[in-house]
């Protein structure tokens, strides 16, 4: 997956609709130029359109991008051409090349040739392994809600804020379980606080427990938060997996020592 220039024929897109589940791709530029000419709504593409963009790891809109939005919508110009000259052009094409029908086309995006069925069948993987990933992180964080938030359960079911001054844990907690439950909801553009959070809970919680002599809730909060770190970050099955066993395991053990 590719965010680099427009100009440059080498890298390839990924593309989702606003409302869609699943990417469609890659698609190189002369493909997406091609895409934002055909009638089809489910298979064209507009500015609000998004594209992966592998520089941040998120999904943004093409009319976000300046060179993206002028390669694939530039600005129109009024131009005079004799009917001469089209008769000319594509009496070379026709010499030089077949032309390639809007179907065909259309068939090649979705992995439906040949030559593309290898390119989707890895898109697919890439897919799913980022939507098990999101799911994997969602669980992580409300796991760490309930052993954040279960110590104190009795304070903020009662919202005893004067007691719950000095229980910092328990307003981390919660926003870990509102973060579980965007997540849930497939919100992926909260990735970068996602991560802050995996890495502040490492340092910072991890440091804390290591003071107290607590040497299991310290592994427990390291491999709880390298885990959702990781789910955020791998688009292969089995990097993910492992990334989402160590997470799911680490805030299962925390959430087990702070029930007992």
């Amino acid at each position: 997956m590719s965010g680099g220039s427009p100009e440059s024929s080498g890298p390839e897109y990924y593309v989702r609709g606003v409302n869609d589940a699943e990417a469609r791709g890659p698609f190189s530029m002369e493909q997406l130029r091609s895409l934002c000419e055909t009638d089809d709504p489910a298979k064209g593409i507009s500015p609000e359109t998004y594209y992966y963009d592998a520089a941040t790891e998120q999904w943004l809109q093409l009319g976000a991008h300046p060179q993206l939005k002028a390669a694939l919508w530039p600005e129109k110009k009024k131009m005079g051409f004799k009917q001469k000259e089209f008769i000319s052009v594509n009496a070379e094409k026709s010499e030089s090349a077949p032309a390639i029908t809007v179907q065909e086309f259309l068939a090649a995006a979705e992995g439906k040739t040949d030559e593309t069925k290898g390119k989707k069948d890895k898109s697919e993987l890439m897919m799913k392994a980022a939507a098990w990933g999101t799911r994997s992180a969602a669980i992580i964080s409300l796991l760490s809600a309930v052993a954040l938030i279960l110590p104190s359960i009795d304070l903020l079911i009662a919202l005893d804020f004067a007691k719950l001054a000095d229980k910092p844990f328990v307003y981390l907690g919660v926003v870990d379980a509102f973060v579980g439950l965007l997540l849930l909801l497939g919100v992926i553009t909260i990735y970068p606080f996602v991560r802050f959070r995996a890495v502040f809970g490492l340092g910072f919680l991890g440091f804390l427990f290591m003071t107290q002599g607590q040497l299991t809730p310290m592994i427990a909060v390291a491999a709880g938060s390298t885990g959702l770190y990781f789910c955020t970050i791998f688009l292969s099955i089995i990097p993910l997996a492992v990334a989402a066993l160590v997470g799911l395991g680490g805030m299962a053990m925390l959430a087990t020592l702070a029930y007992t």
